[in-house]
C-alpha cells in the first residue's frame, strides 16, 4: 500500500496581455489530500461557473488549490485524480453530480444499493449519474481513476447522500 501519493504534474495552458498562448502552471499539483490510510485525492482544476471565465492575463486565479469537499463548486466541475489501495475502507454515498470516471492503472470494484458489482480496468469508463456507490479495490495493486464532477440538479432524496452544505462547513471549520 502506499504510504504517499504519486506525484501528478499539472500543466495549465492560458493567455498573456497581448493574447499569446503560453504556459502558467506547470509542476506537481500541489492540492493533495487524504483521509483515509493510501488514499489520496489531488485536485486538479475546478471551475466555480457555466460557461467558465477563461480571462486573459497572467494573475489567473489557480482553481487547482481551491478547498473543496467532494462536490464541485455550484454550478462547476472538479476535475481529480483519486489513489485507492488494496483493500481500501469503502463508503457507500453518492453525490447530486453528473460524474466522468476514466480508470488509468489499477482495478477497482464499484458496488451498487442492491449489490450490483461492476469491475473496472485501465481505459474504463463510467458516467454515473447521482447514483449509490461505493468504491472497492480488491486487488494486488493501487488503482488510480480520473473523475470529473459536474454539479447536476437534485434528485429529491437524501439517501447516502454527502451533504454539500455539510462539507463546506467541514471545511470552514478545517477539518478536511
Amino acid at each position: 500500500m502506499a504510504s504517499q501519493p504519486t506525484p501528478i504534474r499539472r500543466i495549465i495552458t492560458g493567455h498573456d496581455s497581448a493574447n499569446k498562448a503560453k504556459v502558467i502552471i506547470d509542476g506537481p499539483a500541489p492540492n493533495v489530500r487524504g483521509n483515509r490510510p493510501g488514499q489520496f485525492t489531488t485536485l486538479m482544476w475546478c471551475t466555480d461557473e457555466m460557461p467558465v471565465d477563461m480571462s486573459v492575463g497572467e494573475d489567473v486565479e489557480d482553481m487547482g488549490a481551491r478547498k473543496l469537499g467532494t462536490y464541485p463548486p455550484v454550478n462547476g466541475t472538479r476535475f481529480m485524480i483519486s489513489e485507492y489501495p488494496p483493500n481500501n475502507s469503502p463508503v457507500m454515498h453518492r453525490t447530486e453530480t453528473v460524474d466522468y470516471i476514466i480508470i488509468l492503472s489499477g482495478k477497482i470494484d464499484m458496488e451498487l444499493d442492491d449489490g450490483e458489482t461492476v469491475t473496472m480496468g485501465p481505459g474504463d469508463v463510467m458516467v454515473q449519474r447521482g447514483t449509490n456507490h461505493a468504491w472497492i479495490n480488491r486487488y494486488d495493486e493501487v488503482c488510480r481513476m480520473v473523475f470529473v464532477l459536474v454539479d447536476a440538479k437534485p434528485l429529491g432524496f437524501t439517501e447516502h447522500l454527502r451533504s454539500r452544505e455539510n462539507e463546506h462547513k467541514q471545511l470552514a471549520e478545517g477539518h478536511k
